[in-house]
């Protein structure tokens, strides 16, 4: 079993040309029947980790998943690629079931979806006994794990279960977890001496914000209203609230679905299938959808309720941005949503309870935050964030200039709290700044305090603000039972005037008021051509229906972004197009080529002449291993730059031993992670290079007694160049 044949299989039968970033080498490690660990964020690609691996393995792979339609999702997209799969669970009638138990007796299937307690039942056990398992795979492993943000009791199971198969390798993948979970589910799972792969947390393209709920409804509209065109995915806490934004939406005249499990599959399905296929543009969901989700040009998610933790919260972001352009994350907070987190919390006992205790505190530190949010995010997941500033959230975006000095009203306010015994909420201590008259002032005589009346030149409204900045910045504390507002021991260098209290009073703005502009990749995604991109974009639309596949395997949303900017006028120049390779430009050229002559003629428009020409220049046969080389010096990975080019990694690195040839220096590192052999057997390679020459490869392949493929000893051959001069 090599991943050579992996690499046939992720073509030929899934359709992509490059594995994503540390897909290759868990496949290895899963084929070399290594336990293996994988956190992966979502949109990594973890499927494929123990699809492809079940294509290639004689025995049966099992796959553990907590979600049902997840597990129906998968297989009937496995049936699509013609890979063998059946599920069973409780959706099935008990004459679907015995199909599926015939054909795993048959030997025909090479991948079977179970639910814990399915696979927990006796008949089943014995039905498995049967059958040989060469890989058992656990979804969604964090279940396993009390300190996780989903925990199951059926998971525990699980490792029991484990013993039936002592010769399947085990593979257990998350999108989130935290070193302790990790730490937990090796230990539970019995995988001590494991490889584990962590694909990095941060997601650079993603533009986080925090903003205070006021007039939900409003801010989205709001928020939509410069969107017109963008796909996005907005989470409600229950079913009833995304019912009631739908129809609001829609009758604003937004292309929209519900997506909730109170709905039928069938509509669940067709509305979900609507979208990805851009028949509608926004879903309003629980967190019932984005599982298995993968449509790239998702260009927002807004949280219209606060999620129950960060795992949740960093797992459904995740779903946006997947083609690596900008894309925004909007979270509406308030203290009743907090709230109704508590209720449920509250019914917990035990650990159980302390576990979500914990969550919810860590979600709060993070929303309340008034630095980089990045820095608690990744800190969360156990990564540490080195720099103070991300360029991409709404507290390093705020200009400098907003914030604004509220010490002496914030005095004021600390001194009404200490006035009133710590015993009421925010609205109660607004009121008696105010000098209300309302009944519960008087009633506990507050009107005969010093601080009743003195705050009379602010509007309640104002008052409420500054009590969530005084949270956020650590003067006041609020009890989770009864909202009741408590200092801080930070608090008393304020009341003393030793230290002053600067901040952004009103975080409800969902526009660009008072926000710098993002840092965006390039002058292409901050200044094409909109409306020549949404001509573009209705055609790929069209012919992706004509073709029964979704639009962004035409081309990305990139690269119609570059033809808005750039405006090619032939196919000379639309090959230096980013995603433009030989394939597409035959397939599809003359289609897009039409429409922005056609656009460029009726606005008289001018080619980026130079700029066009300096592209195609760079990515001419001839010259095209010089930008290659150039971009890779750049810090592009093979992945990236075969996408970027339209081309297959072996290609690039063809290029890019061009590029040293010809006396320039390359880091052979990147090139080493294309490789898929040991340290061992990569150093006989070397040991043989430097004996034979690494100029010629078929002696080094004779010495090696013809056991290391030419397409590992090509790899090489370069990073071995690379590190020791082309001699």
């Amino acid at each position: 079993m090599s991943i050579d044949q992996a690499k046939a299989i992720l073509n030929d039968t899934f359709g992509y040309e490059a594995f994503r970033p540390l897909q290759q080498e868990v496949i290895s490690n899963v084929l070399k029947g290594r336990d293996t660990l994988v956190i992966m964020p979502t949109g990594g690609g973890k499927s494929l980790c123990y699809q492809i691996p079940a294509c290639i393995f004689d025995g049966l792979t099992i796959v553990i998943s907590p979600l049902i339609s997840l597990m129906k999702d998968q297989v009937e997209q496995l049936d699509e690629y013609g890979v063998p799969a059946v599920f069973l669970n409780s959706s099935l009638t008990d004459e679907e079931y015995r199909y599926n138990v015939s054909r795993l007796r048959t030997g025909e299937v090479d991948l079977l979806y179970l639910a814990p307690e399915t696979l927990m039942m006796e008949s089943t056990r014995s039905l498995l006994g049967d059958l040989k398992v060469d890989c058992f795979t656990i979804d969604e492993a964090h279940c396993i794990s009390e300190w996780g943000h989903d925990f199951r009791p059926d998971y525990r199971q699980l490792a029991e279960v484990r013993k039936d198969f002592p010769d399947a390798v085990c593979l257990a993948l998350t999108a989130t977890a935290t070193p302790r979970v990790r730490d937990d589910i090796r230990q539970i799972l019995q995988m001590k001496d494991s490889a584990v792969f962590v694909a990095s947390f941060n997601r650079k393209n993603l533009l986080l914000r925090v903003v205070d709920k006021d007039n939900p409804l409003d801010q989205i509209l709001d928020f939509l209203y410069t969107r017109q065109n963008q796909s996005g995915i907005i989470y409600c806490f229950s079913r009833r609230q995304v019912d009631e934004l739908y129809l609001d939406l829609k009758a604003e005249g937004h292309l929209v679905r519900p997506y909730h499990a109170g709905l039928s599959e069938k509509e669940r399905t067709r509305n979900q299938d609507a979208f990805i296929r851009d028949d509608i543009r926004i879903i309003v969901a629980t967190v019932a959808f984005g599982m298995g989700i993968n449509k790239p040009d998702v260009r927002f998610v807004i949280h219209h309720d606060m999620p129950q933790n960060i795992e949740s919260y960093y797992q459904q972001i995740g779903r946006a941005g997947r083609d690596g352009l900008k894309a925004d994350c909007l979270l509406l907070y308030s203290y009743s949503d907090k709230q109704k987190i508590q209720y449920f919390i509250n019914q917990k006992e035990g650990n159980e309870k302390k576990v979500a205790e914990q969550h919810l505190a860590s979600l709060i530190h993070f929303l309340e935050y008034d630095k980089c949010r990045r820095i608690p995010l990744l800190n969360y997941f156990g990564e540490e964030y080195n720099q103070e500033e991300c360029g991409m959230c709404d507290n390093c975006l705020r200009q400098k200039g907003d914030l604004q000095d509220y010490t002496e009203q914030a005095q004021k306010y600390l001194s009404c709290v200490v006035r009133t015994g710590e015993r009421f909420g925010a609205h109660h201590i607004a009121d008696v700044l105010r000098g209300s008259k309302a009944k519960k002032v008087l009633e506990q005589n507050h009107d005969e305090l010093s601080t009743y009346g003195i705050g009379k030149d602010w509007s309640k409204n104002q008052w409420i603000q500054l009590s969530r900045l005084l949270i956020r910045r650590g003067y006041l504390e609020k009890d989770t039972s009864h909202g009741s507002l408590k200092m801080t021991p930070e608090a008393k260098a304020v009341l003393d005037g030793n230290e002053r209290v600067q901040g952004v009073l009103d975080r409800t703005q969902t526009g660009k008021e008072g926000i710098e502009r993002p840092k965006t990749s390039s002058d292409v995604e901050n200044k094409y051509d909109e409306h020549l991109f949404e001509e573009l974009r209705l055609k790929r639309k069209e012919l992706a229906d004509e073709q029964g596949i979704a639009p962004y395997t035409i081309f990305p949303d990139t690269t119609l972004m570059e033809m808005s900017y750039y405006f090619p006028r032939d196919e000379d120049k639309l090959i230096g197009i980013y995603g433009v390779g030989s394939t597409k430009l035959k397939k599809y050229g003359s289609v897009f080529l039409d429409i922005i002559r056609d656009y460029c003629e009726k606005n008289d428009i001018e080619e980026r002449e130079e700029a066009i020409q300096k592209k195609v220049v760079q990515t001419t046969s001839k010259q095209k291993h010089q930008l290659v080389g150039e971009e890779y010096s750049k810090g592009k990975s093979i992945d990236h730059l075969a996408e970027q080019f339209g081309v297959k990694p072996v290609t690039i690195l063809s290029n890019l031993k061009k590029y040293l040839d010809e006396g320039n220096s390359i880091d052979p590192q990147e090139i080493l992670n294309a490789s898929e052999l040991s340290q061992r057997k990569i150093d006989d390679v070397y040991a043989s290079m430097k004996k034979v020459g690494p100029d010629m490869l078929k002696p080094v392949y004779e010495d090696l007694n013809k056991e290391v493929d030419y397409n590992e000893l090509r790899i090489l051959q370069l990073a071995y160049l690379a590190g020791n001069g082309t001699s």
